[in-house]
């Protein structure tokens, strides 16, 4: 049985749908400002995890993922570029959409922007407002009055008064409680507006959320994902609003992914120590890795990324790729192996993709053991569970070969040799072999190795060749 980590019981507990067979799944998505970090590869990648495994364990998935198109940051930026909003914001959309399509990461089902909701969002309000949850300032503002809500900070674990006690408020501010947080904000000249009860103006960023979200999959669903940064206040921001305003308990099941740390700090922008995908993908052999680097860390811990990382993450991922190498993969005749029934525990461990992967490396020397000696349809029955287990974790979809020929991350500068010249260079050495130039052949093969090239003589006179 599934267990999943629920944040706001703090505690494992097994997975029961609201409708049975099938799961509805919020997960918090990109304000569209700028190119995607490696912080929000790790969350998305994370919940494409928790997608998959949710459909592989015979479970009807609808996946919603939102945009935020706008926000305080993307007016800032539209403004400090002269360029219009929705130019901005279509720019990087589409640059969001390829970098998460290098990663492997699956479109969602539902990918709603928040200036599309407006309507659904104006509703939300004039429903607290009128169960006396929200009120308008005298600025023109709709604020949510947290005092009114008996479970605030339930998430989080903070208590109201404490957070009353440490909050800072201007002092010309409107707000009956210094927590109390904006759900309307008036317009401002020259700021994109929408008509509204209470005057021209704009959504909040917490309102955008829960309106999507209860829109799309109702006023109670089963999953609702997003960083732990997200956790308060967004996310108890979200439960309050949302469960005022509609009555019902809003989502049942919170999962929130750890920080991505650079030396055992937060990588946030604010610190301005985080790497967008576009810096980071080119470095590296093929996404994959990034992805591979990705889940070796369990989804709700923290995990730190350096050069170093990736590169074992590189030589873990080709070590599998190495094992598949030369293999027709059959399907295992044995549904319920060993291997198989171990990957589903680590899975239904609230997603423990450390520990498939360790059963993935596994595979990989049981599959370079059987082929050692001889045993030709255990080692692809073993190539076969490889691959397809593999697959659920959204690697091993290169064509080994491919993937071995590729190069790896030190070869990256551009001083490796290319595909053709290092034909040639076989090429060559294969003439001297016939020659029995052996001083020639081994020259090249040194050559060859010294820039990163594996040679490997199968029988009959054929070389392959791998980076790295």
């Amino acid at each position: 049985m599934l267990r999943i980590h629920n944040s706001l019981t703090g505690r494992k507990e097994p997975l029961q749908p609201i409708e049975p067979g099938r799961i509805g799944m919020y997960v918090c998505g990109i304000t569209v400002y700028d190119y995607c970090h490696v912080g929000h590869a790790r969350s998305q990648v994370a919940f494409d995890i928790v997608r998959r495994w949710l459909r592989e364990s015979g479970l009807e998935v609808t996946y919603v993922r939102n945009i935020t198109d706008i926000d305080d940051k993307i007016i800032q930026r539209a403004a400090e570029r002269g360029e219009p909003i929705n130019s901005l914001t279509a720019r990087f959309i589409a640059a969001m959409d390829e970098d998460f399509a290098a990663l492997g990461i699956e479109r969602p089902d539902h990918e709603p922007r928040a200036t599309g909701y407006v309507p659904a969002i104006l509703r939300m309000i004039e429903a607290l407002i009128d169960k006396g949850h929200a009120y308008v300032a005298a600025d023109g503002d709709v604020l949510y009055a947290v005092e009114k809500f008996a479970g605030y900070g339930r998430l989080s674990g903070k208590r109201l008064d404490d957070l009353v006690a440490g909050a800072r408020v201007d002092i010309d501010s409107d707000k009956r409680n210094p927590l109390d947080f904006v759900l309307w904000k008036a317009a401002k000249p020259g700021e994109p507006a929408w008509d509204s009860p209470w005057g021209a103006g704009r959504p909040g960023w917490h309102i955008e959320c829960s309106a999507m979200s209860t829109e799309i999959l109702g006023t109670r669903f089963d999953i609702h994902g997003g960083g732990m940064d997200l956790k308060f206040p967004h996310h108890e921001n979200e439960i309050a609003q949302s469960c005022a305003a509609t009555g019902d308990e809003f989502a049942r099941v919170w999962l929130h992914n750890g920080f991505v740390n650079v030396d055992d700090e937060k990588m946030s922008k604010s610190l301005g120590n985080f790497f967008t995908l576009r810096e980071v993908l080119p470095t590296v052999r093929h996404p994959e890795v990034m992805r591979y680097f990705l889940i070796s860390s369990h989804y709700r811990g923290p995990i730190n990324y350096s050069t170093a990382q990736l590169e074992q993450a590189d030589a873990a991922l080709t070590r599998l790729y190495t094992a598949l190498r030369g293999l027709s993969p059959t399907p295992a005749s044995q549904p319920h192996s060993a291997a198989r029934e171990e990957f589903a525990a680590a899975m239904n461990d609230d997603f423990n993709t450390p520990q498939a992967l360790a059963v993935l490396q596994g595979l990989a020397r049981d599959l370079n053991s059987a082929r050692a000696a001889g045993n030709d349809d255990t080692s692809c029955a073993r190539a076969g569970e490889l691959l397809a287990l593999g697959n659920l974790l959204g690697i091993l979809t290169v064509d080994p070969e491919q993937w071995l020929q590729l190069a790896p991350p030190a070869a990256a500068s551009g001083s490796a040799p290319g595909d053709g010249e290092i034909a040639a260079l076989i090429e060559a050495r294969i003439a001297a072999r016939q020659a029995k130039d052996w001083a020639e052949s081994d020259r090249i093969r040194d050559e060859l190795a010294a820039a990163g090239i594996v040679l490997e003589d199968k029988p009959g006179g054929e070389t392959v060749w791998r980076r790295g």
